[in-house]
């Protein structure tokens, strides 16, 4: 019998539509057994998530995306956390670095959307949309809210894309230092949907020192799954499975839904286990 997990899910403390504590409802709704909160660059919603999980029959492994760059592309890599050590003041230090620099990515966004584009959204609404953390999620919402009328996938290609003149980039991080990043307070690092990633073959990503892989991710074919598993094997690293669930409905083309995700009860083991051992 496979146990229900799935690893990848964001919060409203970053670009998600629920709160940690209506994720928790849900993946309870949804039988799952097994669920890591993973915001991108913030731990602000593990927390309420951990209180949430305390009455439900559901485990809750407290993570992060970190976002870095590679070869010049963005590589994420997803954290996750075996004790408190997150709450490590050089550790949130860097990651309020982070917040404070999506401030102004996003300001700067905003005024070039007016410039290139002639599209006008109120900064501070969306800033209050986001609770402070802001993703470039939120200013496609508010792109659409406003009435202009482009399609999700059309404001990502074209409009805020990284070949847009309206693109910012996030704070760079290189993944190297990413990954001793997380090990510094205890995590496991698992590079996130590899199939995103374009530039680098996914094996010599691994070779930079990450535990495992997410072998499992709703944008892979059939023929991505069993390669990134048969490497992930190969090269002895820890597999996991997530929906990276925003808040979307079952149609959601850029994530997958809650708990979508086949985790086979040997991987989820094997990941445990290197989460319970210090």
């Amino acid at each position: 019998m496979d146990l229900k997990a799935d690893l990848h899910l964001h919060t409203s403390a970053s670009d998600g539509k629920l709160s940690p504590a209506q994720l928790l409802t849900l993946a309870y709704d949804e039988g799952l057994n097994i669920i890591a909160i993973t915001d991108h660059d913030t731990t602000a919603g593990i927390d309420s998530a951990l209180a949430a999980a305390e009455s439900l029959p559901i485990r809750l492994i407290p993570g992060i995306e970190l976002s870095t760059q590679y070869n010049g592309e963005t590589v994420h890599i997803l954290g996750y956390f075996k004790d408190d050590n997150y709450k490590k003041e050089d550790f949130q230090k860097y990651l309020q670095d982070m917040k404070d620099h999506r401030i102004y990515r996003a300001k700067e966004i905003v005024k070039r959307l007016k410039e290139y584009f002639d599209i006008r959204i109120d900064y501070e609404s969306l800033l209050q949309d986001a609770k402070g953390v802001i993703a470039r999620p939120h200013i496609a919402r508010a792109i659409i809210d406003a009435g202009y009328n482009y399609s999700w996938e059309y404001i990502f290609d074209k409009i805020i894309g990284k070949d847009s003149p309206a693109y910012v980039a996030n704070k760079k991080l290189s993944t190297e230092d990413g990954l001793k990043l997380l090990k510094s307070v205890n995590a496991i690092t698992v590079l996130a949907h590899p199939v995103q990633i374009k530039r680098t073959p996914c094996q010599q990503l691994l070779e930079l020192g990450f535990h495992g892989i997410e072998a499992i991710y709703p944008q892979n074919t059939e023929e991505d799954t069993k390669y990134y598993l048969d490497l992930a094997i190969k090269k002895k690293k820890l597999i996991t499975a997530g929906s990276d669930y925003h808040g979307g409905d079952a149609g959601d083309v850029k994530h997958g839904y809650i708990g979508s995700v086949i985790y086979h009860k040997a991987y989820v083991e094997e990941f445990l286990k290197a989460l319970n051992k210090n």
